[in-house]
């Protein structure tokens, strides 16, 4: 009898174990970590925007129970508790939460000291429309989001509408994206020049020197772009600074200076992509030359 209960006992555990594993969630985070979660988290504190607004577009703002200073889109997140700066966030404030798991992104300083009081930390830092998607699907997979893929499909389908309504005289336009004040500017290979190489312009910022280079300002005046895209916050005194005079986009007020919200919009690799790349194409059809007109120009002797 005592044989036969502990057998009882040992299947029911099994059992138990088994259906544990069922319903936990786990993922791979861009660390290479595995992060493994009894069940999907119904406390979640974001300190990156761009994965605030993943949550919420995954249908699950509710499960948000704080953010960092910048994450304000959606408008109810908001009215969430703020735990100060993504890179190096208030931790105790954090801690005073009770998350389930913080979403931050790999660059943040505060991973392991919030893992070394007991708290799930998933850090993911999307760079590429490629990794949107990846991550998109990941953040998906831990909120048990069935159809994060079909929210990923409606995003590149916006981009996609877009670059068909660009008119074919402007395409070819050389642009210089700058993302913030420093010079950092978007290259190739970010999203943002991804969006723009859709959009059929051509980034004056190659593939080599990175996703958001810090440059030397005298780089862009020997580039010499036809078009400048830039936040508010990053425009003022533009013509005061060395040589940028002789830049061909500002001698002809070829110039977008987006507000803050659009700024914002356009900056974050996340759900409003397609929402950014409406901007671009908007300001690339009123602002970039006609590029034709200058191809012949170039080809007359």
């Amino acid at each position: 009898m005592t044989k036969r209960f502990s057998m009882l006992k040992l299947l029911a555990s099994a059992v138990l174990l088994a259906c544990t594993a069922l319903h936990a969630a786990q993922v791979i985070d861009d660390r290479g970590v595995t992060v493994t979660l009894p069940a999907a988290p119904q406390r979640i504190v974001s300190i990156l925007p761009s994965l605030t607004e993943t949550v919420c577009e995954l249908g699950h703002c509710a499960r948000l129970v704080g953010v960092d200073r910048y994450s304000n889109y959606p408008d109810s997140v908001q009215k969430l508790p703020v735990v100060g700066g993504g890179l190096d966030p208030n931790v105790e404030a954090i801690v005073a939460l009770r998350p389930d798991v913080v979403l931050m992104a790999k660059s943040s300083r505060v991973g392991d000291r919030l893992e070394a009081l007991g708290i799930k930390v998933v850090a993911l830092e999307p760079k590429s429309h490629a990794d949107v998607q990846r991550v998109m699907l990941k953040i998906g997979q831990l909120l048990e989001v069935q159809d994060a893929q079909r929210i990923w499909r409606a995003i590149d389908a916006g981009v996609s509408a877009a670059a068909q309504s660009i008119p074919a005289n402007v395409r070819g336009a050389r642009v210089y994206f700058e993302v913030n004040q420093g010079p950092y500017a978007a290259g190739e290979v970010s999203f943002i020049g991804e969006t723009l190489t859709r959009l059929g312009a051509k980034n004056i910022v190659p593939a080599k020197l990175g996703p958001f280079p810090k440059l030397n300002p005298e780089y862009i005046v020997r580039a010499n772009p036809d078009l400048i895209m830039i936040g508010q916050r990053s425009a003022d005194g533009l013509q005061q600074r060395p040589g940028w005079q002789n830049i061909r986009a500002l001698r002809e007020q070829r110039l977008c200076i987006f507000p803050s919200e659009e700024a914002n919009v356009l900056v974050r690799p996340g759900p409003r992509m397609a929402e950014g790349a409406r901007l671009m194409a908007k300001c690339l059809e009123s602002k970039a030359p006609n590029t034709s007109a200058l191809a012949m120009d170039k080809s007359k002797p």
